[in-house]
This record gives structure tokens, C-alpha cells and sequence, in this order.
């Protein structure tokens, strides 16, 4: 259903809910993060219903931030073992990423300063919000909270390298910027 359809429905009385049945959850996986096969009737616009079946993976909201510095034109990213990556055909299964964390119970943006801290070492004065999206909507309900920051040198508190406990073992690369 597009904006501009849900915007109509709703002008008639009609809501998102209304047109959506579960008729069955199923936990597939509770381990890592949680795993559930729906089974629910949709309504279409033209007024038949279909009965659909989805997997959703939960893991919770995360939050992701790319910090930068104007005058030396570069910008701070992370470089991590990603095991998906790696079973997907990524020969070492090593990735450059902008730094990133889940929320757990913490707000986007106290996550991503504490989450800078631990992988890259930076402690970050203002942080400010870009956007927020949902990264694979077709099956993952994670929503993400992107950030950016400008760094300075000085304000490095940490090696940074993530946390061992967590299976964290972090590169941090300053990256030169082909941007102004």
C-alpha cells in the first residue's frame, strides 16, 4: 500500500489495521534474535482478501553514525569479520562499515554516541540526525537511526576496537573523503 493509498484509506474510516488478519505466529528461532513465520489475510485494494506468509526477523532498532573532518577531508569507518558476509561468498568476510549498534534500551542517540566510543575510539560533542529507514523491510523489522558527527584528533578517547565480550574485534580506518 503506497502513502497516498493508506492517506485515502483512512479518509474513508478505514486504517491499515482493518485490512490486515493474523491468523498465526510461529517462533521459528528464539537464539540469537527472534525468528517468526506469520500467516495473515490481506486486504486488496480491490476488496479481495489474500492469504500471505512471511518470516520476520526481529533484532531489535539500531542506530548508525558517520563521523568526519572537514579540514583534514576524511572520515572514520570500521572494519569487522561479518560471518553473513563471509557464507555469502565474501572471501575473508572482513567489511568497512559506517560504526553501528543496536539500542537495546537506550535512545538512538545515546546509542550511537556510546557505540562511537567503543569502536572507534572517538567521543563525539554533537551528533545530529540524517534519517531513519528500515534497512530490509521485506523480512527484518529493524529500524535504523542514521547519524552524523565531525570529529577532531583531540577528541579520540579510546583505541576504540569494540568490545571482546561481544565478539567485537574492530578496525578503525580514517578514510580520505572525495567529497568537500
Amino acid at each position: 500500500m503506497t502513502a497516498s493509498d493508506a492517506a485515502a484509506a483512512e479518509a474513508e474510516g478505514e486504517t491499515v489495521e482493518d485490512r490486515i488478519r493474523v491468523r498465526e505466529v510461529r517462533v521459528l528461532s528464539d537464539d540469537w534474535y527472534v525468528l517468526k513465520k506469520t500467516t495473515f489475510d490481506y486486504r486488496r485494494r480491490d476488496g479481495t482478501w489474500q492469504t500471505q506468509n512471511r518470516e520476520t526477523y526481529d533484532r531489535g532498532n539500531g542506530a548508525t553514525i558517520l563521523p568526519y573532518n572537514r579540514a583534514r577531508r576524511s572520515v572514520v569507518l570500521t572494519r569487522q569479520f561479518r560471518y553473513p558476509a563471509y557464507v555469502n561468498g565474501l572471501g575473508d568476510g572482513m567489511l568497512i562499515e559506517a560504526c553501528a549498534g543496536l539500542l537495546d534500551r537506550d535512545d538512538p542517540e545515546a546509542c550511537i554516541r556510546k557505540e562511537a566510543e567503543e569502536e572507534t575510539g572517538y567521543r563525539l560533542d554533537r551528533v545530529e540526525k540524517v534519517f531513519e529507514a528500515y534497512m530490509s523491510p521485506g523480512s527484518v523489522t529493524e529500524k535504523l537511526y542514521f547519524f552524523v558527527a565531525e570529529y577532531e584528533p583531540g577528541s579520540k578517547a579510546t583505541s576504540g576496537g569494540g568490545l571482546a565480550d561481544d565478539g567485537e574485534e574492530i578496525e578503525v580506518l580514517e578514510v580520505p573523503s572525495t567529497r568537500p
